[in-house]
């Protein structure tokens, strides 16, 4: 598993501001910042990829250098991945996309809840490297079912799980479920609350990045 802020970096900087209750009023910022994560955690993940040697031709000569063989899948699970996603997709231009609605339904008496999945689009999928991107792995019950719900679509020969801020209980929960994923995250919180939200976390990306929905 890779942790991003386990090094001195600017990331931290990012996301403090993302954690900061002073900063998380402004939208437009917190928006940046889950992209500028994306940009730094896309760097990191490259450095894993295929690559194969390419002449390229400049003014003065010719530069021997390297490219990426495939560019990898992109997923974001949506709402609140769109801006962590942009910073992938910064970085890797051409690359295809699936796009995945999950997010929690109502909770139950004793707190628990179920994964609602209400749409789903992806190209195909087989031999594929995927990078699957939600800001948050909580609990992990909606990167499994996604994962599952792709599997439709072919089956990938790598997958990467990219959070910004995932739990102890998440990782161990996606590593016990899908011990072949490779997990990359900003930092790595401690627990859970009874409402299954990441202490000490920062909030509900998706209404920090978007506004307050309404639950129905």
């Amino acid at each position: 598993m890779f942790i991003l802020t386990e090094n001195n970096n600017i990331a931290h900087h990012f996301i403090a501001e993302l954690r900061d209750v002073t900063i998380q009023h402004d939208s437009m910022r917190f928006r940046r910042n889950l992209e500028r994560l994306g940009e730094l955690m896309a760097y990191e993940i490259s450095k894993t990829m295929r690559y194969r040697p390419r002449v390229v031709e400049t003014p003065l000569g010719f530069a021997h250098m390297q490219e990426l063989e495939e560019q990898p899948v992109l997923v974001p699970i949506l709402r609140a991945g769109l801006p962590f996603y942009q910073g992938f997709l910064n970085l890797f231009d051409r690359a295809p996309s699936a796009f995945i609605g999950a997010f929690r339904g109502q909770h139950a008496a004793d707190f628990t809840f179920e994964i609602e999945m209400r749409y789903i689009a992806a190209p195909d999928l087989s031999s594929r490297e995927l990078i699957l991107i939600d800001p948050m792995l909580a609990t992990g019950k909606s990167v499994l079912l996604t994962v599952e719900a792709l599997m439709q679509y072919g089956k990938p020969n790598k997958i990467h799980i990219v959070s910004v801020i995932a739990s102890r209980e998440g990782v161990m929960y996606v590593q016990q479920h899908l011990p072949e994923a490779h997990l990359w995250t900003g930092a790595l919180d401690k627990e859970l609350n009874n409402q299954f939200y990441i202490v000490p976390g920062l909030g509900d990306a998706g209404d920090l990045a978007f506004g307050a929905k309404i639950s129905t």
